[in-house]
């Protein structure tokens, strides 16, 4: 019994000693998978980071390449719409040329016809005149005995050499009479015609402005941390910002003149601060849009003062301000409105018009440009539109219509100003044409006619729009005189690109003067 005992307990102390022991494996066996699978999950998280983070790079350097690759197809973009501009520009150029030419071709085709169906009206009566008194001067000689028959001739033809002088003197002096009585009365018309044929329009438009940086340094300052700024200063001035390889520059691009200088003098503003955020770029742009305001306000005011020119709408003088900052082809706009309603003010007053409207209507003639950027339609229309909304004199809503030939004029001031309009835009150095660019063309004008033999000497006048040439007697006369003069003009339209006209005036001049002396008698001509 006590042996059983014993045994029992024996084998329940290894019963409870392998349980502990068992235990103990387990649980260290449980322990070492509970750390395996810790550090498994570490791992894994590492590895998860490690892959965010080469996902994030490689998102960052998509992104890049991306804006890189599109500033850059925008940047081609814009080079290939200046480019088709440009050989758009040149066509119409093109076809304008030869149209005038046609016209001109035309005009000079019926008045040649007109001159030569007149002279053959002319020559056919007094042919029949001559013929009459030839018969009647024959029968006469023939009854006068011993006279012969070249003597007859010789009287005959005296008697009508005698009689045509006549008739030329008194038709020369009718002539004359008649051009006196009527010369006050076409002279305005004349000169206002005259004037409009002087030059030929031509635009093109700026839509870029350019900022200096002190240093490359501020191009990553403007970019900000991931574009934040830029993205900003576009949003905020609506302006495009354009940060390309140019050193120390950046450009800006936008179609209203307004805004692109307002975001221009913001931008100067956030450089001199050498800070940039959202904040600050709000805060400069709203005093930039009130320094460009009162700039808009005071050239208009300016202007007006200074042309005399009264009771002129508030919202007309805005857009004449606006026109400030608007350029076309290098000119600025608002000096080239002042400048023709200077000229058309000039001429009005010599032709005796109404000075005070004709200077309106040269002021207010491209008032649509101020518009352009913001509504849809030719400046043409939207400067009619807002003049007639203002209740401006009809002959300042013709000249802006027809100095575009868009409508007939209806009042001389409508010619002036188109005349007017004309001579600002083409006259030298008003617009992109450098003086040596000039000073080449009356060069190669001078020099093509001086090429034509028989000439003596070439002066090119009136900016080039019109040549005199003087030949030499001697060698060329009267008639040759015109035929140079076409031969001239048509070298000078094969060889040169000019805006509108070149007059070529030949000009033959014979001076025949007598000394009397003691002993003898000679006769010099001069040729100037």
């Amino acid at each position: 019994m006590s042996i059983d005992l014993t045994t029992v307990l024996t084998g329940l102390v290894f019963f409870i000693a392998g349980s502990a022991f068992s235990y103990f494996i387990y649980n260290s066996i449980l322990t070492r998978k509970q750390e395996s699978a810790n550090n498994l999950i570490e791992k894994a998280k590492n590895e998860a980071e490690k892959l965010k983070k080469e996902q994030l790079i490689k998102f960052r350097e998509e992104l890049q390449r991306k804006r890189s690759k599109f500033y850059e197809d925008l940047k081609n973009r814009e080079k290939q719409q200046y480019k088709n501009e440009q050989n758009i520009y040149k066509k119409e150029k093109s076809l304008r040329r030869e149209e005038n030419n046609l016209k001109i071709n035309e005009s000079r085709f019926a008045a040649h016809e007109n001159k030569l169906n007149d002279l053959e009206t002319t020559l056919r009566a007094k042919q029949k005149k001559i013929d009459e008194l030839l018969d009647i001067q024959n029968d006469k000689l023939e009854k006068i005995s011993g006279m012969s028959v070249e003597d007859a001739k010789s009287q005959l033809m005296e008697n009508l050499q005698n009689k045509i002088k006549i008739e030329a003197t008194q038709m020369a002096i009718d002539i004359k009479s008649e051009a006196k009585l009527n010369a006050q009365r076409e002279a305005k018309e004349i000169i206002a015609q005259a004037i409009e044929n002087l030059s030929y329009e031509f635009t093109m438009e700026s839509t870029l402005s350019t900022v200096q940086l002190p240093n490359e340094k501020y191009k990553g300052m403007i970019i900000g941390r991931e574009g934040r700024n830029i993205r900003a200063f576009e949003e905020i001035t609506g302006v495009k910002v354009i940060v390309d390889d140019t050193p120390e520059m950046i450009v800006l691009s936008e179609f209203d003149p307004v805004r692109r200088e307002i975001a221009r003098l913001t931008m100067d503003h956030l450089i001199k601060t050498k800070n940039i955020n959202p904040n600050l770029i709000e805060q400069a742009k709203s005093k930039s849009a009130k320094t460009v305001e009162n700039s808009i306000s005071k050239a208009a005011e300016d202007t007006i003062r200074d042309l005399r020119i009264k009771d002129v709408h508030p919202q007309i003088k805005e857009c004449l301000g606006r026109l400030r900052y608007r350029y076309s082809y290098g000119q600025n706009m608002l000096q080239h409105a002042k400048e023709v309603a200077l000229i058309t003010g000039a001429m009005a007053a010599e032709l005796g018009f109404n000075v005070k409207l004709a200077k309106r209507a040269g002021l207010l003639h491209d008032i649509g440009k101020a518009l352009t950027s913001n509504s849809e339609g030719s400046h043409v229309t939207l400067g009619v539109e807002l003049c007639e909304k203002y209740n401006e004199h009809e002959v300042v809503i013709n000249a802006i219509m027809a100095h575009h030939e868009e409508a007939e004029p209806i009042s001389p001031i409508s010619v002036l100003v188109t005349a007017a309009d004309k001579i600002s835009g083409s006259r030298p150095g008003a617009r992109r044409d450098t003086l040596e660019a000039y000073t080449k063309r009356i060069s190669t004008l001078e020099e093509i006619a001086n090429s034509f033999d028989g000439v003596s000497k070439t002066y090119a006048i009136s900016a080039g729009r019109e040549i005199r040439v003087i030949v030499e007697p001697e060698r060329v006369d009267d008639k040759n005189a015109e035929m140079l003069a076409m031969e001239i003009s048509g070298k000078i339209k094969e060889s040169m690109e000019y805006p509108g006209n070149i007059k070529v005036v030949v000009i033959r001049n014979t001076v025949a003067s007598k000394f009397t002396q003691d002993y003898e008698e000679e006769e010099v001509k001069e040729s100037n």
